[in-house]
């Protein structure tokens, strides 16, 4: 988690706000090709391993742009609200930074089975965005595990079952498919697994978290004029005594305390059984 933090704390300018306007709108030229171009993605966009070794590159960005829900327009435009919503929801929760990272790195993966399985076992797998989106709706039941859905858009159903569900279906088709299959699922998915390994910290993402945070905030009083906003409850350094230091909340001390980036990890929780706050490592 620590290296994370830090990698997020260099490289966050670099975020892709808004990510999924993007995505949505690469979905719709693909659907609009799909419907006016029948085949042209598959000959000369689709993540063809073989053509990719072969100099044709472009197709590890291109081969995104195929939309959810087939060329079905109406379960096309209903996946693509879907998935925007998604990953709208867990950009507000996580941050640009950790969510281009997640997306991102399904990419990645997606191309490196590809590769992979067409390297060492002589196979082409022509994998779109499906285990992508699917990572995404992982990553949002993991969040969201009581948010209801509206199976058949009829029968409710939380986050958390439909995506035990499809995680059964997944781990029978790795159980029971060949070595091709199961590097394929494997590292197309790969980034559910990374990432939360990465973010072990979960709990600062929870809603539940970030609300309690947010009430907080708002029953403090109107800071005056050249007050400071954050303050360690270690060290007590606010954001004006040094402009580079990075303030988190706690999760697992009782109550809000806020801590600077040297004493978030080293300080002594604050419990019912604990409640004075001391800088020893934990």
């Amino acid at each position: 988690m620590k290296f994370f933090y830090n990698m997020e704390r260099k490289f966050k300018k670099f975020a892709i706000s808004n990510l999924m306007y993007y995505i949505i709108g690469m979905y719709g030229v693909g659907l609009l090709m799909e419907l006016m171009a029948p085949g042209f993605y598959w000959q000369y966009l689709s993540l063809d391993a073989s053509k990719i070794l072969s100099g044709q590159v472009w197709r590890v960005v291109t081969f995104m742009i195929y939309p959810p829900g087939s060329t079905n327009i109406f379960f096309s435009l209903i996946s693509m609200y879907l998935y925007y919503m998604l990953g709208q929801n867990l950009e507000r929760i996580w941050g640009a930074f950790r969510f281009n990272v997640y997306f991102f790195m399904g990419v990645i993966g997606h191309v490196a089975a590809a590769l992979v399985v067409y390297i060492f076992m002589g196979k082409t797998v022509y994998l779109t965005t499906e285990f992508l989106n699917y990572s995404l709706f992982f990553a949002f039941a993991a969040t969201f595990p009581d948010l209801e859905f509206l199976l058949f858009f009829v029968i409710p159903m939380k986050a958390k079952w439909l995506a035990i569900f499809n995680g059964l279906y997944f781990l029978y088709g790795f159980i029971t498919g060949n070595m091709a299959t199961r590097v394929t699922i494997f590292m197309s998915l790969f980034n559910f697994i990374l990432f939360f390994i990465l973010t072990r910290n979960t709990s600062r993402f929870n809603p539940k978290e970030i609300k309690r945070k947010h009430n907080f905030q708002k029953q403090m009083k109107i800071m005056p004029q050249g007050g400071t906003h954050h303050k360690c409850a270690v060290c007590e350094r606010t954001e004006k005594d040094s402009p580079n230091l990075e303030f988190r909340y706690c999760s697992k001390c009782e109550g809000s305390f806020e801590y600077c980036s040297e004493h978030l990890y080293t300080h002594k929780h604050v419990t019912s059984d604990h409640p004075t706050i001391d800088n020893t490592t934990h």
